[in-house]
Order: structure tokens, then sequence, then C-alpha cells
């Protein structure tokens, strides 16, 4: 961890999550939300490239990263999240701040600029276009996902050291260096008898309940009020363009999107490039 951030533990309504924060007095604020199955820490590498000046923020979701994990038997839906970006910006005692979201990470911090704007004084995305929703009759089928999920065992394979849990992570993302890859695993794992384990909730993989079909998810997006910027990877994830259009019209970007060598986790592979382009994107907005 680097030795600038200071450790917090945040009360989300009885549930204990973990934040980093550099610069507590500094401006402008700017919250960090990392995607599915990551931590605090894949902005690390973005962060060597801000200005001292800025007041970070980087908060592990529930069940992910440092954070505690739900009670056994409880399942994780999309909104908790939203719940865990209120605590916190109610911990550090911000009233508004910059949103930076990768992957999932973004589709939090799209939904959540659109129900409290007052909160998001701007947007950076990184790799996120919003859910894989779909048509409405995609509801059927993931409620009966979900209930088939329920008898699926929660899984923690064990790793022999971390660089075989880096090169896990590499087969999942094969653009990701292999130095990016030792930097997730070696903060995304914990000791066990026998090895190492990635940290997150296995709970997580189950299927939710309930999502944004895509019309809903346009609803939301496009009641987004602050500046948006995309950034994406050239080899990252796309959407069919028919569909990829319709997001980027409800988003109102200001200018085409940033495209930068690297795939899905680019911010990783590019975290000079991502950085320069959140300064040029949030100086602007503050």
């Amino acid at each position: 961890m680097p030795s600038s951030f200071e450790s917090l533990t945040v009360d989300a309504h009885g549930l204990a999550l973990h934040a980093r924060q550099r610069n507590a007095g500094g401006s402008p604020a700017v919250v960090f939300l990392h995607g599915w199955l990551d931590h605090s820490h894949s902005f690390d590498l973005v962060a060597e490239h801000l200005p001292d000046s800025w007041r970070l923020v980087l908060l592990d979701f529930r069940g992910m990263g440092r954070s505690a994990h739900q009670p056994p038997h409880s399942h994780y839906q999309f909104a908790e999240h939203l719940v865990d970006v209120e605590a916190v910006l109610r911990a550090t005692g911000l009233e508004s701040a910059h949103f930076v979201g990768h992957s999932l990470g973004g589709i939090v911090a799209t939904a959540y600029a659109a129900a409290r704007p007052s909160r998001v004084l701007s947007l950076s995305l990184i790799e996120s276009l919003g859910p894989t929703g779909g048509p409405p009759e995609n509801a059927l089928v993931r409620l009966r996902g979900f209930l088939d999920d329920l008898e699926r065992a929660p899984n923690r394979k064990r790793y022999p050291n971390v660089e075989a849990a880096a090169a896990r992570l590499r087969e999942n993302n094969p653009s990701l260096t292999e130095a990016a890859a030792l930097h997730m695993a070696r903060y995304g794992t914990e000791p066990v008898e026998g090895g190492l384990v990635f940290t997150f909730d296995p709970a997580h993989r189950r299927r939710f309940a309930f999502g944004y079909d895509d019309a809903q998810w346009l609803a939301i997006s496009s009641a987004v009020t602050c500046p948006v910027q995309l950034i994406l990877g050239s080899e990252g994830f796309r959407f069919d363009d028919e569909r990829a259009r319709a997001r980027l019209d409800a988003l109102r970007l200001p200018r085409p999107p940033l495209v930068l060598p690297g795939g899905h986790h680019v911010h990783l592979e590019q975290p000079e490039a991502v950085a320069r382009a959140l300064v040029e994107h949030i100086l602007p907005a503050r």
C-alpha cells in the first residue's frame, strides 16, 4: 500500500467497508470505484500520476477487497453498492466529489450520479457503458438464473503463491501486464491453510435476481447532468453498434470516447495516459 494513503473503516449500515484516502485536506476530491471482483488497488498506478494536491478516496465495495463480506446465505444486489457510495461520502464528510469508475464501478457511479446529481461533479467512466441487461424478457431468465445459483456452493480456489494467482488473472485478461497482474494479486489475496485465496466473496459470482434492461438503463443514464468522459481500451469490452450508440447518446458526451491501447483493465496498462485524461476532464469541471 502506498505510504501516502491512510486506511479508513466505513460503516455501511452495520457492514464494515474498507477505503483508502490520500490528502484529506486536498482539492478537488475524487472518489474511485473499482470493477467486479477487483479492489481499490486497481487505481494505485493511476494515482501515482495524479497531482499530490488532489484528495483521493478509493473504496472497496462490500464483499470485495478488504471490505467485509455479507453474512452467509445473504445475497448481493446492485443497489447495495449505492449504499456503499453513500457510506463513504458520509464517512469522509464529502458533500460532493468527482467520480471515476471502472466497469462495475462506472455503472455504480452512473446510477449514483442520476440518483444524486448534486453530489457528483463529473464522471470518468473506464470501460463502462452500463449493464448488459438486454430486452425486458431477460428478466425471467435472470430470475431463473438467480434461483439456480442458490444451489452452487461457494468455492474459494487456493493458489500456492501470488505468482500463481497473478497467472490466473492474466488468463481472464490476456492484455494485462505481468507487473499489473502481480500488483492486483498481491493486494487481492489473503493467506489460508495451504496457500492463498482471493479476498472477494465467492457469492458475488451468483447472478443478481433483478437488473436493468436496456430501456431502464437508458432512462437512468440520460438523467446524469454532470460532465461525462468515457475511456476505452482498444481490445476491451464492446456492445454492438446500435446499443453502444444509444448509450453514448444518453450520456451526452462532450467529446468522443478516448480509446487507448489495452484491454478491459486499460487503466492498469496505460496509467499515465488515463491520469492525464482525468486531469483534463476534472479540472475544468471544478
